[in-house]
């Protein structure tokens, strides 16, 4: 596989205040990785690092030539009070591409069309932003980091605050983009259960260290246990994977 990004010995933090210490990772072309870990634990500081927004306080961050991030915010950083259309949010991916001055052409309108055909909802191109749903609206962010063309789409938190349905909905669609058209996929998320299910690799985010590994070498009982602190049970029903604390279990007398 090839190397697109990769972290060697990377310390990374906020003025002299370090957040995550000695990362060792490697995204490689085709790869589908979901860093995991709660609220306040470094997840979104990888992902700028990955972006080129935040210089490495030690060790060696390297990104490969001609690729291109396509980046996915979460929802609640997008102000969608003003009066935007559907298709406009979406063409603004194509602004690096544009030149200063110069307004979107027939080609880049052509591009945000094709983006939204991609995740889904071609037919609220006209719609205001303001006036759609979650899940609607996570899907017109993912289609603006589309129309750019990445080779590489990096998504924050994609899923929360939505319900069940419009998660499955979501995580399917961020599958399929990365199987069907051969996108390299990295996502950071708190929620454990629903990440370990889509994702090849898992990175565990917890306390100042990244713990990364495919994911049956990570969603253990043994490592779950030893990284959170508390011991866990990891169940498999249709083919999907739930952990859940065993004082849960207990308390409950079933999964």
């Amino acid at each position: 596989m090839t190397p697109l990004v990769q972290f060697e010995g990377v310390s990374l933090g906020y003025g002299r205040q370090p957040v995550l210490s000695k990362i060792d990772f490697t995204l490689e072309r085709g790869d589908f990785v979901g860093f995991v870990g709660p609220n306040g634990s470094g997840k979104t500081t990888i992902i700028r690092a990955m972006l080129g927004g935040l210089a490495p306080m030690a060790g060696r961050l390297t990104r490969a030539p001609g690729v291109r991030l396509g980046y996915v915010p979460q929802r609640d950083q997008v102000d969608s009070l003003y009066p935007l259309r559907v298709s406009d949010v979406v063409t603004m991916g194509r602004y690096d591409r544009i030149a200063i001055g110069r307004r979107p052409g027939a080609r880049d309108r052509e591009l945000a069309h094709h983006a939204l055909e991609h995740v889904g909802i071609a037919d609220l191109g006209h719609r205001l932003l303001a006036g759609l749903s979650g899940g609607q609206k996570q899907r017109v962010l993912i289609a603006r980091a589309l129309v750019g063309e990445p080779n590489v789409l990096v998504l924050d938190e994609p899923t929360n605050g939505m319900d069940l349905v419009s998660t499955t909905q979501i995580l399917g669609l961020v599958r399929d983009l990365h199987d069907r058209q051969d996108l390299t996929v990295v996502m950071v998320s708190h929620a454990l259960n629903e990440v370990a299910n889509y994702v090849a690799r898992i990175g565990l985010v917890f306390g100042g260290r990244v713990r990364l590994g495919t994911v049956p070498e990570i969603i253990n009982e043994a490592v779950l246990g030893s990284v959170y602190g508390i011991p866990v049970q990891v169940h498999s029903f249709d083919g999907h994977r739930v952990v859940v604390a065993k004082n849960a279990v207990a308390a409950n007398g079933s999964v």
